[in-house]
């Protein structure tokens, strides 16, 4: 195990370098950086030069756009991202490892309450279509998911705001809190929480369809094999076939896929929290991308890299819990 721990770890060393290196010249190649964006009107009106813009270029880091000046920066930023500095952020002015630190944990709080409220729904709802296949439950479940799946997620997003928010009023629109109050302590959680409600069922929404169908798709590979139909010959009653036996064997790619899910947690749903003005990591990175911050783009896009890489390692560790059959070596 140990020797397994060591030889993925220095795997994922060239992997997290191959793919700063790939990230770093995506970015260094957008039509216009952050300079661009925030001179263009000046430069129209002749309050700024070509050269001023050039000189401020210079200033943060970005003005040669060449083979070789894109070559040099890249390593100027490798040395100090070893070192734990990822720079300062463009667009908020502050070190890229304290905003993203600051605004992580409210995107990790929706995302791990969805995240729980998804398992708890669709693995029983795996389990329930693939011992009734083909039978009424089966498929209202797969109708509900493919919906699920299907639906866009700022639509969906767009439908419950209007449904609960503007025609109801049982739900606060937008945002993370009243702003017409000054609340603290509990009433303070409770209108987070108030104000939560509507991103957290959307994100459970689309999520649900995936795992419930891989779940139903493994549970019934595994009800037609040998040892369930030996099983019941011996006469175990329904539940200890399917909960003992054949569910602990549809785990394996289970634990494949909620591995990969981790990024998720810490990563933010973008796209969720711009529509809902939530001010997570996600419509934080979103506005600083649009903007070409450079800094903020590299750290937050290493931040998900490593959380995809140790996602990978804890799920194969969890391969051999799960399963005793499996040894990693």
């Amino acid at each position: 195990m140990f020797k397994y721990l060591l030889k993925r770890l220095a795997i994922s060393v060239f992997i997290l370098f191959g793919v700063s290196i790939l990230i770093y010249f995506i970015v260094r190649m957008m039509p216009a950086d952050y300079i661009d964006q925030h001179t263009s009107a000046q430069v129209a009106q002749g309050q700024l030069t070509k050269e001023d813009v050039q000189r401020m270029k210079e200033l943060y880091g970005i003005g040669d756009n060449s083979f070789g000046g894109i070559i040099k920066s890249y390593g100027q930023w490798l040395s100090k991202a070893v070192r734990g500095d990822f720079g300062v952020s463009f667009v908020y002015g502050r070190p890229v490892k304290d905003v993203i630190s600051k605004y992580m944990w409210i995107s990790f709080g929706i995302s791990l309450v969805g995240m729980i409220l998804n398992i708890l729904i669709s693995i029983p709802l795996g389990i329930i279509a693939a011992t009734k296949q083909y039978g009424v439950v089966d498929y209202a479940v797969t109708i509900l998911a493919m919906m699920g799946i299907s639906l866009p997620t700022f639509f969906l997003a767009a439908l419950l705001m209007r449904v609960f928010s503007i025609q109801l009023g049982w739900f606060p629109l937008q945002g993370l809190s009243d702003a017409t109050q000054i609340l603290t302590g509990f009433r303070r959680v409770l209108d987070n929480i108030h104000h939560l409600i509507l991103p957290m069922v959307t994100l459970v929404i689309l999520s649900i369809g995936s795992l419930m169908r891989y779940t139903r798709t493994n549970m019934l590979e595994v009800l037609n094999s040998d040892y369930i139909r030996t099983a019941r010959a011996k006469g175990l009653s329904e539940k200890v076939v399917i909960y003992k036996h054949a569910f602990r064997n549809t785990l394996i790619p289970i634990v494949t896929m909620l591995g990969g899910s981790i990024p998720g947690l810490f990563g933010g749903a973008m796209i969720t929290e711009t529509v809902f003005a939530i001010p997570g990591i996600g419509s934080t990175s979103y506005k600083a991308m649009l903007q070409g911050d450079i800094p903020f783009v590299m750290g937050y896009m290493m931040f998900l890299a490593v959380l995809t890489v140790l996602g990978t390692i804890l799920a194969d560790i969890s391969y051999a819990i799960v399963d005793p059959r499996v040894k990693l070596q």
